[in-house]
């Protein structure tokens, strides 16, 4: 089977074809930054419409690269949710209108189960049982993975997730948008430990996150400061070392807790590198494997989409004529196939 996947819950347009024999065949990637860049964040009504103008050329580029024509699709699989409601209905709609035009099924994914199984793309791939690190600009959280569909939170984030507070605080330093990347950028030139800011909840047992603290911290501690660019990478050390060290312990408190001896790390912040090179460490250490999507599958993508709405599909669920989308969903309300009620 091969199967159409779209991605548009925020502000990338991925599409994807995936073949269950032939593995990934063609993906593409159209990032809206530039739009949102003036304004210093997204404008959910600017992301929506940017998909219906993207969305169309980008499936007949991927279908193209893939040597698909429309008659070879088994299936497609789009974002349901969570996302932006307008985002996401943009691509349900076309991905359900395709699935009806050609006759075959359609799946709607939750886009964090998306995230979970995107090293699954890789070879090798990490096998299940597995604890998942989720960590991005809308989720930080830790997942106990069973199956497709056995999820089982073992801790979030109470208000600010990692990757939100990156972008937070390179604004507080002046950074460009997206502030994320280039704040972990600029910490390679600064020097941990000239300031010093919390690592938060660590003092508490559990596996949840917070991380606004850490941020009030930075803004605190930079107050009426003129601080020059060295100035700067200093403070993006210690605050991209404090958000390393807090992911790190409570990583390490998820596996002690799991029968599981494999560490999934997804999602945007997944991408660091010192976050990486830490958990990577603590892996050798404490005996446990780490796996990551490569680079451009932790972030929003259309890769992550096609293989989940794949896995779906050939184990046989498929989705009503009606559309959906879902500004909110939770992780744990998902079940393996033949559970989910869906035709």
């Amino acid at each position: 089977m091969r199967v159409l996947g779209i991605e548009s819950s925020c502000d990338e347009t991925g599409v994807a074809v995936c073949d269950t024999r032939r593995g990934l065949l063609a993906h593409t990637v159209y990032s809206q930054i530039p739009l949102h860049a003036e304004f210093g964040g997204v404008v959910p009504e600017l992301a929506s419409r940017d998909h219906v103008r993207k969305l169309v050329p980008l499936i007949r580029q991927v279908m193209r690269e893939s040597g698909t024509p429309g008659g070879e699709i088994g299936g497609v699989a789009y974002t349901a949710g969570p996302g932006l409601i307008g985002a996401l209905l943009v691509g349900a709609a076309v991905g359900r209108s395709l699935a009806y035009a050609w006759g075959v099924p359609a799946v709607g994914v939750h886009h964090m189960e998306a995230h979970l199984l995107a090293p699954m793309l890789e070879t090798p791939a990490p096998e299940m049982p597995f604890v998942a690190l989720l960590v991005s600009g809308g989720h930080t959280m830790l997942v106990e993975v069973r199956g497709l569909g056995q999820y089982r939170v073992l801790g979030e984030t109470l208000d600010d997730a990692a990757g939100e507070a990156f972008d937070k605080t390179a604004k507080l330093l002046g950074l460009p948008y997206p502030g994320g990347p280039a704040l972990a950028a600029l910490a390679g030139q600064g020097v941990p430990g000239r300031f010093k800011f919390p690592r938060p909840m660590l003092g508490r047992p559990g596996l949840d996150f917070s991380f606004s603290g850490l941020k009030t911290a930075v803004m605190i501690a930079v107050d009426g400061l003129d601080l020059d660019q060295q100035g700067k990478a200093d403070v993006a050390a210690e605050f991209q070392q404090a958000v390393v060290d807090t992911l790190a312990v409570k990583c390490r408190r998820a596996l002690r807790e799991s029968t599981a001896k494999t560490l999934v790390v997804a999602g945007g912040v997944g991408a660091n590198q010192a976050l990486r090179a830490r958990l990577q460490a603590d892996g050798k250490a404490h005996g446990w494997s780490v796996f990551y999507p490569r680079p451009e599958f932790c972030t929003d993508n259309g890769a992550m989409i096609a293989y989940a709405g794949m896995l779906r599909l050939r184990a046989g669920e498929r989705a009503q004529l009606a559309i959906e989308a879902r500004a909110r969903w939770s992780l744990e309300d998902l079940r393996p196939p033949g559970q989910t009620g869906t035709d």
